[in-house]
C-alpha cells in the first residue's frame, strides 16, 4: 500500500513539474515571439487578435501566429516578409488549406462534407465554427443553435449532437478509469491504444453531417467501447477479489490470534 502511494505521489510530481516547464517555456517563447511582441502594444483591431490567442487550445499548445500566417517569427524588421514565407490572413478559400497544414485528416473530412463541398460558395470554412485567434478545444458544445443557424436550420445538427453526446461521455469515463489504473501500475497500454483508436473515430464524424452515419458509427465505436469497458471491469474485480482475500487472511490471523489468547488465558485461569 506504501509503495503505491509513493507511487502515486511521483506519478502527480512529474506531471506537476512537466506542466510548470511547459508553462514557462511557452510564456518565455511568448515574450520573444516577434509577432506577439509587436502586435501586443498595437490598438484595435492589430492587438486584439494577439489577446484572443492567449485564451486558445493555440497558445495553451505552444502554437504561435508565423505557423498560420507564415514569417520570421525572430526578426523584427524582416517579419512579414514574402521571401520569409509570410503569407498574411488567407483568403477565404485558403482557409481550410492553412489549417489543414496540421489538421490533416480533419482537413479531409472537411472537404467530403456538405460543409467543404460548398467552400467558395457560401459554405462554412474551419474559422466559422471554431473561430480564428480564440480557437477553443473542439468539443461537442461547438455544435449549438447560434453557431449553426446563420446557415441553415439546428435540426440536424441536433439529431447528430445527441447521437455523439452518449459516445462522448463514454470515451471520457474510460479515459479516467484507464487513467486510475495507470496511477495503480496496472497494464493498461493495450487499453489506451484501443481508446485512443476509437477516440480518433469519434472525431471524424465531427465533420460530417450525414445523420445515419453518425448515428451508426456512433454506435459502432460504443461497441469497442463496451469491450474496452469490460477489460477494464475485469482487472478492477481481480483487484477486489485480491483485496478481499487480502483481508480475509488478515481477518483470520486476527481471529486466531484471538482465539489462541482466550485459550491462553482460560489456561492459566
Amino acid at each position: 500500500m506504501k509503495s503505491a502511494i509513493i507511487s502515486c505521489l511521483a506519478r502527480i510530481t512529474a506531471a506537476l513539474v512537466l506542466f510548470i516547464a511547459v508553462t514557462v517555456v511557452t510564456g518565455h517563447a511568448a515574450q520573444e515571439n516577434v509577432c506577439v511582441k509587436c502586435h501586443s502594444s498595437l490598438p484595435g483591431k492589430y492587438g486584439e487578435p494577439v489577446a484572443q490567442w492567449k485564451t486558445s487550445i493555440h497558445a495553451e499548445n505552444g502554437i504561435f501566429c508565423h505557423e498560420c500566417h507564415g514569417g520570421d517569427p525572430n526578426d523584427m524588421a524582416n517579419a512579414m516578409k514574402p521571401d520569409r514565407g509570410f503569407r498574411g490572413v488567407p483568403k477565404e478559400t485558403a482557409i481550410p488549406e492553412t489549417c489543414g497544414h496540421c489538421h490533416v485528416g480533419v482537413l479531409k473530412d472537411y472537404l467530403e462534407s456538405a460543409h467543404g463541398k460548398r467552400l467558395g460558395s457560401g459554405g462554412p470554412t474551419c474559422v466559422t465554427c471554431h473561430g480564428n485567434h480564440a480557437v477553443k478545444k473542439a468539443s461537442l458544445d461547438l455544435i449549438n443553435e447560434k453557431t449553426c443557424t446563420p446557415c441553415h436550420s439546428f435540426e440536424r445538427a441536433r439529431l447528430m449532437k445527441l447521437a455523439m453526446q452518449e459516445t462522448e461521455g463514454q470515451i471520457t469515463v474510460l479515459d479516467a478509469r484507464i487513467q486510475t489504473l495507470k496511477l495503480q501500475g496496472k497494464a493498461s497500454d493495450a487499453m489506451d491504444q484501443g481508446l485512443f483508436s476509437a477516440r480518433n473515430r469519434f472525431h471524424t464524424l465531427f465533420h460530417s453531417v450525414m445523420v445515419e452515419k453518425v448515428r451508426s458509427e456512433s454506435a459502432a465505436i460504443r461497441k469497442d467501447l463496451d469491450v474496452i469497458s469490460q477489460q477494464i471491469d475485469a482487472i478492477e474485480n481481480a483487484e477486489r477479489t485480491r483485496r478481499i482475500a487480502g483481508a480475509a487472511a488478515v481477518g483470520g490471523v486476527l481471529i486466531a490470534a484471538l482465539l489462541f489468547w482466550l485459550l491462553g488465558k482460560t489456561y492459566h485461569t
